[in-house]
């Protein structure tokens, strides 16, 4: 007399699981209500308990199966057959079997979500031509509530679950369970998977001991001298940079096609430097032992990242300089840069600095001073944000602007109205256009 091992019901919502692995194998014995296999639901894995004493006849469902509620995962002999004593007397369901059953059919009766429902549909449409031993392993993305799901019948609950949660990319992944079922284990073992080793570290061993370039020695000199003698200070402010991107867009090709070189965003900045700079001298000063030196001068310093390191070449007397000027002598240093050729005339007298940390997708950062100068503006990169525009919520492209500076000649009243005025100049600027 044999005994059918049934799935139990699972709980709310839940239909299928599957067989994660048997603890038994055929023809071991088995105690009753000794686990015998193990389930994995998108929620708990369980272990299924044997109902009767005796040995693992059949196992129909196999590791990686997907199985329903009270399906028939395999079945027990008894170990002492019962001899029937009246051949018209049917017989008796155990009780825990019988329990199994109805709530199984309980299960069964209720309606399905509509959800379920179209989840059935899916997989029925994509594997109705296909046998179940040659269904390949197919992922369809549905979306659901602007939520997307993935929809595989070679995935097991729990697994179905964990890639939906975490939108884990499963190209590549062999499924260990039958007909390529992705277990939990698989994702676990994708997990555990040690990285490719460091080809340096290889290469090179643990540690590498390089001497500095002189370029990277004298870097290093000039910032920690300006953490040092200075008494640096960072202030805030962003710029919406929707009128400047408009008449570029507007005067790109005529302007390009007339100097010979395209109008990028940092002639503008170089302009409403300078023409605040007129505003707020201190900030193109220097200090000297227990001197002020202002400059009525400016040379703007632009910072430049090549391959051996930073270098800050400068425009010479910028606020003598047209857009066209500054774009093709900003092209031209930059070209010296990365070429290597500059030289010391185009490295020295800068009296204010413009970093643009942008062009690497900075979103704000402090700049540190370029000594002697006691400031230096901090451009970053451009991110559509929303903003409030007359009481409305508008999309524009906002920077955020960093001002660095020196607060031991410039006060903080001077440094807030000094950027304040940068952004009024970026946000209209036909403002540059116009003489002081």
């Amino acid at each position: 007399m044999s005994e059918n091992i049934l799935v139990p019901v699972l709980g709310e919502s839940v239909t299928e699981a599957t067989v994660a692995r048997w603890l038994k194998k055929e023809g071991e014995h088995v105690a009753v209500d000794e686990p015998v296999v193990e389930l994995e639901t998108d929620k708990v894995n369980l272990e299924v308990p044997s109902p009767v004493s005796g040995v693992i006849e059949k196992i129909n469902s196999k590791d990686g199966e997907n199985v329903e509620v009270g399906s028939i995962l395999g079945t027990v002999s008894n170990e002492t057959k019962k001899k029937e004593k009246n051949e018209n007397v049917s017989e008796k369901i155990p009780p825990i079997t019988e329990k199994i059953i109805k709530e199984a059919e309980t299960a069964k009766s209720k309606e399905p979500t509509k959800e379920t429902e179209k989840e059935a549909q899916n997989e029925t449409s994509m594997f109705e031509n296909e046998s179940e031993e040659e269904a390949p392993l197919i992922l369809t993305d549905e979306v659901k509530n602007g939520k997307s799901t993935i929809i595989n019948k070679h995935l097991s609950p729990a697994v179905r679950k964990i890639v939906n949660e975490q939108n884990i990319k499963l190209e590549g992944i062999k499924g260990s369970g039958k007909n390529g079922t992705i277990l939990k284990g698989d994702l676990l073992k994708l997990m555990s998977k040690k990285p490719e080793p460091n080809q340096r570290k290889v290469k090179y061993g643990p540690e590498e001991r390089i001497k500095m370039t002189r370029l990277r020695q004298t870097i290093a000199k000039r910032l920690k001298s300006a953490q040092e003698n200075a008494a640096m200070l960072t202030t805030f402010n962003e710029v919406d940079m929707s009128e400047i991107i408009s008449f570029r867009k507007n005067n790109q090709d005529e302007f390009q096609k007339k100097f010979g070189v395209k109008l990028g965003f940092m002639s503008f900045f170089v302009k409403a430097s300078v023409k605040s700079l007129k505003s707020y001298p201190a900030i193109n000063a220097e200090i000297e032992n227990d001197d002020i030196i202002y400059k009525n001068y400016f040379n703007i310093s632009f910072a430049v990242g090549t391959d051996k390191g930073l270098v800050v070449p400068v425009l010479k007397n910028a606020d003598e300089m047209s857009f066209s000027d500054i774009e093709s002598e900003i092209k031209n240093l930059s070209e010296k840069a990365n070429n290597g050729n500059l030289s010391i005339e185009d490295l020295q007298g800068g009296t204010f600095t413009i970093s643009n940390g942008g062009v690497y997708g900075s979103m704000l950062s402090t700049p540190i001073l370029n000594p002697p100068q006691s400031g230096v503006l901090g451009m970053h990169n451009i991110v559509e944000r929303p903003v409030v525009v007359n009481n409305e919520i508008k999309i524009r492209p906002i920077m955020y602007l960093a001002l660095s500076y020196d607060h031991r000649i410039i006060d903080g009243k001077e440094a807030v109205s000094f950027l304040k005025e940068i952004k009024q100049y970026l946000e209209d600027p036909e403002k540059l256009f116009l003489e002081n």
